[in-house]
């Protein structure tokens, strides 16, 4: 059971949903997390389900949940960032909940932020729309399209059902090293989203602050692993657990 909960009620019809779940190379978690900061963005909501693992997230001396919901009103942009990578058997689930939301708010997009393993990555942005408008647009950017391709994950779901339900979805992609974790890669997906959509962010920082930034996603993700671990091996000793 997926719940998406906000902590009160918000007026976010038009605003642009920017999705960066945990997948190959972490560009969307490294994205997501600088863009929340820079921008200065509000936190008012997170995702709950019985299949998360039961861990919550220290950040400045304040627990929070692992997936949370965060808006500019600036920019009228949410972006949603999670900590540990979404278990197999909750990505249906979360999908049918994420397009829920969308259409109840009334969002006038959804962006996600992911990684396309390479052999040899380059600086270059890839992207699929689900809408003739944006694909022009992506196109007259110097964002090359995706002709032919498997998509995977959340997103995959998201570009789905985006014909179902009318509403435009871009899955931008970078290429990466799947062994490694550059926050270069985080860079190129926020210069190449800001051709897209209106935001006014310098990465500059985010190079100069590239060790940092990598070093924070790395413990995260460690810690995030090792308290799903323990709970593992702690409830396997005394019984079947359901988290995989």
């Amino acid at each position: 059971m997926i719940q998406i909960k906000m902590f009160k009620d918000y007026k976010l019809n038009g605003y642009t949903l920017i999705e960066g779940f945990p997948g190959a190379g972490l560009v969307g978690p490294m994205a997501s997390s600088y863009m929340i900061e820079k921008l200065k963005m509000d936190y008012i909501g997170y995702i709950a389900s019985d299949d998360f693992p039961p861990i919550a997230a220290v950040h400045f001396g304040k627990p929070m949940f692992p997936v949370r919901i965060y808006k500019s009103d600036t920019y009228k942009i949410l972006i949603i960032i999670a900590e540990f990578t979404i278990p197999t058997n909750a990505i249906f689930a979360l999908a049918d909940e994420l397009w829920a939301f969308i259409r109840k708010q009334g969002l006038k997009q959804v962006i996600s932020i992911g990684g396309m393993p390479s052999a040899k990555p380059t600086n270059n942005a890839f992207a699929i729309s689900t809408n003739e408008e944006l694909s022009d647009k992506l196109k007259k950017a110097g964002i090359k399209t995706i002709e032919e391709g498997v998509v995977a994950g959340v997103s995959a779901l998201l570009l789905a059902n985006s014909y179902q339900y009318k509403i435009p979805v871009v899955d931008m992609l970078v290429q990466v090293d799947p062994t490694a974790m550059d926050p270069k890669y985080a860079v190129t997906a926020i210069t190449n989203l800001k051709k897209v959509i209106n935001i006014d962010i310098n990465t500059d920082e985010l190079e100069r602050e590239a060790k940092v930034i990598e070093a924070k996603v790395r413990d995260i993700i460690k810690k995030t692993r090792d308290s799903h671990e323990d709970y593992k091996n702690a409830t396997e000793a005394t019984g079947p657990s359901m988290y995989a």
